[in-house]
């Protein structure tokens, strides 16, 4: 049976589960099989631990906050909530490392979550978010802002409206119809807004114009 030689791709893998595997006790270092099985193993474990360290973190910061609340008169949950209300976005880490670090820091923040324990306000944001989608709330945003100018537009149309109103009348009593031609009686007809004026001939349009 010929001998294979291991090409590339197999000595770069190989390589890599070694490099991975070093500093493990006895043949997991070297030998490529059981480091290969070692190392799958130990990766499992960090994925498990990260997640744990995670768990234990947060516990020891929730400990550090609920020490230092008591001490301004306060519980960990009732401080929590206070901070919600105010909108005060620092998290358990950072409250942690100034309960240890700077209680001057810490007790204005008991200061602001004494004086947020009412839900009041929440509530209303909280109703009205779940009442209106986001597209309704963009489209009620852009109504609010065009009705100012909505307003000043039709202010600003009103006179012209008026003054196109009464145009008509006055070109129609104080004008000999018999006298102008069928391209001014045109255009007398289509600024007082008579329909099908193009079909009409002199007689008609002077009719119309009389009314």
């Amino acid at each position: 049976m010929p001998r294979v030689k291991g090409g590339y791709t197999t000595r770069r893998r190989r390589k890599a589960v070694l490099k991975l595997a070093k500093g493990y006790y006895g043949a997991k270092h070297l030998l490529y099989r059981t480091a290969h099985e070692q190392v799958m193993r130990s990766l499992q474990y960090a994925y498990r631990d990260r997640k744990t360290k995670k768990r234990e973190f947060r516990k020891l910061w929730i400990q550090r906050i609920n020490a230092a609340a008591q001490l301004n008169g306060m519980k960990y949950n009732t401080f929590i909530f206070g901070l919600t209300n105010a909108g005060v976005e620092v998290n358990r880490k950072m409250l942690a490392d100034l309960a240890v670090n700077d209680p001057a820091a810490f007790a204005s923040f008991a200061e602001i979550a004494k004086k947020n324990q009412t839900r009041t306000a929440v509530k209303e944001n909280v109703v009205t978010f779940t009442k209106e989608s986001a597209a309704q709330r963009a489209l009620r945003a852009a109504n609010e802002a065009k009705a100012p100018k909505a307003a000043k537009a039709a202010k600003a149309a009103a006179p012209k409206a008026e003054a196109k109103k009464e145009a008509p009348k006055a070109v129609v009593a104080t004008s000999d119809l018999e006298s102008k031609t069928v391209a001014e009686l045109k255009e007398m007809a289509k600024e007082a807004g008579i329909k099908g004026i193009s079909t009409m001939k002199k007689a008609d349009l002077i009719a119309a114009l009389s009314k």
